[in-house]
């Protein structure tokens, strides 16, 4: 008898659901995609400041009223897109700077062919998101900036790693600073990508890839007379 007054009780009660946020459909989380992706498009291109929702919005064909939905706010977007782009460009750098097919200097050498390539696909027209917002900075949330000293700081620990790994095999000298050249790569490729931007061209990519394995291949009692 107990037995079925629980069962008629557990057919009259609802079902109840789990406490916090409701589930969001798989269509919204598409949507957010879309947004991300989108953002990443015009903010390579236009930057942060020039970049409108509206517009964002539009080419992702997400319906304006739902940008608030997923974003608290258009800061609270642009961190999400630096995270975004931060993993992009990190999986990226492991493709070639891990890929053991090829020697530790070439690897960085393949890196910068498939970065130039990128730029001159687009015509020159997208740059760096992290780089395009360094620039901005100075106008831009505060809370940007520790996340992209972190991701700049990210990349030049790869890029150290991969010229350290080239010392082992004795493509560089020992006696090179091997995080001081990544940082200096680093420093260097971003205004290269720059003037690239600004030249249509893939001249100053070119001119700096030259200075930098240049810099590479010297042995150390040369650097002084540099």
């Amino acid at each position: 008898m107990v037995m079925n007054r629980e069962a008629a009780r557990s057919q009259r009660e609802p079902e109840r659901r789990p406490r916090g946020r409701p589930r969001r459909d798989p269509a919204d989380a598409q949507a957010r995609n879309r947004l991300i992706r989108t953002g990443l498009e015009v903010l390579t291109e236009k930057g942060f400041s020039a970049a409108g929702i509206d517009e964002i919005l539009r080419l992702a064909q997400v319906p304006k009223g739902s940008f608030y939905y997923y974003f608290d706010s258009k800061a609270d977007f642009g961190t999400h897109l630096i995270e975004a782009y931060a993993d992009y460009f990190a999986a990226k750098l492991d493709r070639w700077f891990l890929d053991e097919t090829l020697g530790p200097v070439e690897r960085i050498h393949a890196f910068v062919d498939d970065a130039k390539a990128s730029m001159a696909r687009h015509d020159f027209r997208r740059g760096c998101l992290v780089g395009n917002l360094g620039q901005e900075m100075g106008a831009l949330p505060e809370v940007f900036r520790n996340q992209l000293i972190g991701v700049f700081n990210d990349w030049q620990a790869r890029t150290a790693a991969c010229l350290r790994l080239a010392q082992v095999k004795g493509e560089i000298s020992l006696d090179q600073d091997a995080a001081a050249l990544a940082a200096f790569f680093w420093i260097g490729w971003e205004g290269a990508v720059l003037r690239a931007r600004l030249e249509r061209s893939a001249i100053p990519l070119d001119a700096f890839a030259r200075g930098f394995f240049a810099a590479l291949c010297l042995k150390p009692e040369d650097q002084d007379d540099v």
